[in-house]
């Protein structure tokens, strides 16, 4: 209690000197920071999905418009157009039994002993991401797959909309379960839908960090407004800077 009361008092006597000050807060985030949020965000919620395509790639049979009245077919022919009838009921009875293949990568906590993950190493930022996920080519039907991406996490803080924000950049894929089968451009598609669906990650929206701080006995009240944000990165941590401008309000 002593230590904030001499910091408020600091800035008390700084505001008599400046209609505004400006200082800088630092928050140290570790990778054990990251374990825990992640751990609690797959125990608490539904794995975060998003489409993996967009889904054109159904193939559908058009429907015929071509009957023949059975009044006008020649004996010994009804027999045939039963055969055309059953036939049709089993290729309609064989499509309701098609599961639904959603076209989605749904995130995942683990995968093939790759864990999603965030990790500060030489000035970088390195983020696992383990996935599953499913798709529908053109005359194949739906294929499974799973595996787990190589990333880097970009940084950078938007000055216009005042705000911290990542951007994912995949190096990698590690891809499997798919059989062989379309592992290419499966792996592309992961690849893009990355990309496009997840960036820009809001990390820290700097208007969420100001705050009003009532004064006792002084007649007001200082404003603790965040006007910048930058980053540090160490190993195993990283240092997010904010730089606060305080101002009275009465």
């Amino acid at each position: 209690m002593k230590k904030i009361l001499i910091s408020i008092f600091t800035v008390l006597i700084l505001a008599t000197f400046s209609n505004a000050q400006t200082a800088e807060v630092t928050v140290s985030l570790n990778e054990q920071f990251f374990d825990a949020l992640l751990d609690a965000l797959f125990k608490n919620f539904d794995p975060p999905e998003f489409p993996l395509a967009v889904n054109d790639s159904k193939f559908q049979m058009p429907d015929s418009k071509f009957q023949i009245p059975n009044s006008k077919l020649k004996n010994g022919t009804r027999g045939l157009a039963a055969g055309f009838q059953s036939d049709d009921l089993k290729v309609q009875s064989s499509k309701s039994k098609v599961r639904n293949c959603s076209e989605t990568i749904r995130l995942q906590r683990e995968m093939n002993g790759v864990r999603t993950a965030v990790r500060f190493r030489d000035g970088k930022i390195y983020a696992p991401i383990a996935f599953a996920g499913s798709y529908n080519p053109p005359l194949i039907g739906c294929i499974d797959f799973e595996g787990w991406a190589e990333t880097n996490v970009d940084l950078e803080y938007d000055k216009q909309n005042r705000k911290l924000i990542g951007r994912i950049r995949v190096l990698n894929v590690q891809l499997g379960g798919t059989g062989g089968i379309g592992s290419t451009l499966i792996t592309r598609l992961v690849q893009s839908s990355i990309d496009k669906k997840i960036n820009p990650i809001e990390i820290l929206p700097a208007d969420k960090l100001s705050f009003l701080i009532p004064m006792q006995n002084v007649n007001g009240s200082l404003q603790m407004k965040s006007v910048g944000v930058r980053t540090t990165l160490g190993n195993g941590f990283l240092n997010v800077h904010i730089a606060y401008q305080f101002s009275k309000v009465n």
